[in-house]
């Protein structure tokens, strides 16, 4: 690609990107901290791909959901999960109405623009599959009637940590489904400092404003297509993909035994979008290796299984994923 053609994008992204650091700022005034996530779901929703985020309660998750759903004008569902759920309480159901004897249609919380799923491994796998039956087909049926959901609709589900008691495992193909899976850290003593000081007060907490339209969120991902990807840039993450597939014939013997089953066809995918909207988030028209790196662990460590082995071992997946980005060679 010539300098004028990137030049000519370099421009275009620019202009496009310009809300993004309205975005975070309007963010920051509620949310302490908590940086990574909130860059890690504009990803995700950038990219058109839902987010998987585990931690333990009280780290902001909703808050930052919320506050992010309210800065760019949409609507917002919190579901809590749990063990008895049904598929209907989130879909919908058919309403029978004795009067004129009919059914009527009564949609379920799923029909809004961002769907926050609370503690979605408390519920059982029947509703877990309606949910993610919905992110997969972008549709809901209802009786014999599908709706369509809408061109933004993003899920962000967050779980419990898998030993915490009540807690049913999403199972690799379901979690697979996901684009992002965020570890959410606890605060820095700086940030415990500042969340307490904040929260700690009995005033009304700061209202946030809308800074983006929906409108722009669809004309950024449309502008993700135009970013620049350079073919070695292609090549370094379909090399990370195989690696984490087929670990001896890449020089990692030493890991061969822990890994059970690879990253699937969609980390490479997901890999190439979210490094996509990684450049897009520094106002970048291309992008380079080092995007493809600061989203690797997120797009992998969930697809990556492990074996008993490594079990044994008290080797996890994000520790595999870090081996393998220490390990394949950087174009």
């Amino acid at each position: 690609m010539s300098d004028p053609d990137l030049s000519e994008i370099s421009d275009h992204i620019a202009q496009q990107s310009a809300f993004v650091d309205d975005l975070l700022e309007e963010i920051g005034r509620v949310v302490v901290g908590q940086q990574y996530m909130i860059e890690r779901l504009l990803i995700g929703l950038l990219a058109d791909g839902h987010v998987l985020l585990e931690g333990v309660p009280g780290l902001a998750k909703t808050l930052t959901v919320s506050a992010l759903s309210q800065a760019i004008g949409t609507d917002f569902q919190r579901i809590q999960f749990t063990p008895d759920l049904l598929p209907a309480d989130l879909l919908g159901t058919l309403v029978y109405n004795q009067k004129e004897g009919s059914f009527s249609i009564k949609k379920g919380p799923i029909f809004a623009n961002i769907i926050l799923a609370d503690e979605i491994n408390r519920s059982p796998a029947k509703v877990q599959s309606a949910l993610l039956e919905s992110m997969q087909e972008r549709q809901v049926t209802i009786g014999e009637t599908t709706f369509p959901l809408d061109d933004l609709f993003l899920v962000l589900a967050t779980q419990n940590p898998i030993e915490q008691e009540g807690t049913y495992p999403l199972p690799e193909a379901q979690v697979d489904r996901f684009m992002l899976k965020i570890q959410v850290p606890y605060p820095t003593r700086d940030e415990e400092l500042e969340i307490m000081r904040r929260m700690a007060r009995t005033e009304e907490k700061p209202d946030i404003r809308p800074v983006a339209r929906p409108e722009q969120i669809l004309r950024a991902r449309r502008s993700l297509n135009d970013l620049y990807v350079n073919e070695r840039v292609e090549q370094y993450i379909v090399d990370l993909v195989l690696a984490s597939r087929h670990p001896s014939d890449n020089g990692l013997d030493d890991v061969a035994r822990l890994i059970e089953y690879g990253a699937s066809p969609r980390a490479s995918i997901n890999l190439n979008l979210a490094a996509r909207a990684h450049a897009f988030l520094q106002h970048r028209a291309y992008v380079t290796p080092e995007d493809v790196r600061s989203v690797a662990m997120d797009v992998m460590q969930h697809r990556v299984v492990i074996t008993y082995e490594a079990e044994a071992e008290e080797v996890t997946a994000p520790d595999l994923v870090r081996h393998l980005l220490d390990t394949v060679e950087v174009p």
